[in-house]
């Protein structure tokens, strides 16, 4: 009997620290976890605000490049519109191209080009010209083509002695290279103007360089300009010379080909 009691005596202090012992086990493993927990939230918080951020970042950057964009295709529209508004003074004109290159860092030769396309579209005549001259001026765009499409801005200006200055000092000299798209440039306008004498000349010196019409409509012009010279047999041999455009409906450069070039007469 006393050997029992001895025996629950001794147990009986260590079940208090046994279960004191286990209390604190859980506790600290419940901290351990809470702990854990909260750092894994904090953790996919951190990461959802990063995430948020990059994406609000990457949205800004977006709305920037488009609007840089944006900003660029419109530069031309409104230099354009500047440039309608205001009056034809060569001052004014030329100011507003100097202050527009000012700003680039190399000489916008291909914008300047949409520009006057621009202008044309508007029939913004006496600006193309205005334009046109200013960058010659400035040593660009010194090309057969240029000239071309200054000359045709200049009969739509009605200044026509003007553009056949220019034709004669430019490109009348090289009859055997200049294109006939830009032959036909000048036949056009001295047909339109009536000046018979110059058209048959300048078709005539063509010839004489061994150049062909490639269009029936060339041919057609240079007839009517024999009638109205009361050159019957010059019209009538011409028109003999070159029938076979007239059956052909398809010249060296068609009409969809010219539009699509600069140079629509």
């Amino acid at each position: 009997m006393l050997r029992f009691r001895t025996i629950i005596v001794l147990i009986r202090p260590t079940t208090p620290l046994a279960v004191f012992k286990l209390s604190i086990s859980s506790y600290s493993q419940n901290k351990v976890t809470r702990d854990h927990l909260h750092a894994s939230v904090y953790e996919n918080q951190f990461q959802k605000t990063t995430s948020l951020h990059k994406e609000k970042d990457v949205e800004r950057a977006g709305k920037v490049k488009r609007a840089h964009i944006v900003s660029k295709k419109d530069k031309i529209s409104d230099f354009v519109c500047t440039l309608i508004d205001l009056d034809n003074s060569k001052e004014a004109v030329y100011g507003a191209l100097d202050a527009w290159v000012a700003e680039e860092q190399e000489f916008p030769i291909g914008r300047l080009k949409t520009a006057l396309l621009t202008l044309e579209r508007k029939q913004q005549w006496h600006k193309v010209v205005q334009v046109i001259k200013w960058m010659l001026s400035k040593g660009q765009g010194l090309t057969v083509g240029t000239y071309a499409q200054l000359i045709r801005a200049l009969d739509l200006d009605h200044r026509v002695e003007e553009a056949n200055k220019l034709w004669v000092k430019k490109l009348s000299r090289g009859m055997q290279s200049v294109p006939w798209k830009v032959c036909d440039i000048m036949i056009l306008v001295y047909y339109r103007n009536e000046m018979w004498e110059e058209l048959v000349r300048l078709f005539e010196d063509l010839e004489s360089h061994g150049r062909k019409p490639p269009d029936q409509s060339i041919v057609q012009k240079v007839a009517e300009s024999y009638e109205m010279l009361g050159l019957v047999e010059e019209k009538d041999h011409v028109l003999e010379k070159y029938k076979s455009l007239f059956t052909n409906t398809r010249g060296r450069y068609s009409s969809k080909e010219l539009l699509k070039s600069k140079f629509i007469p």
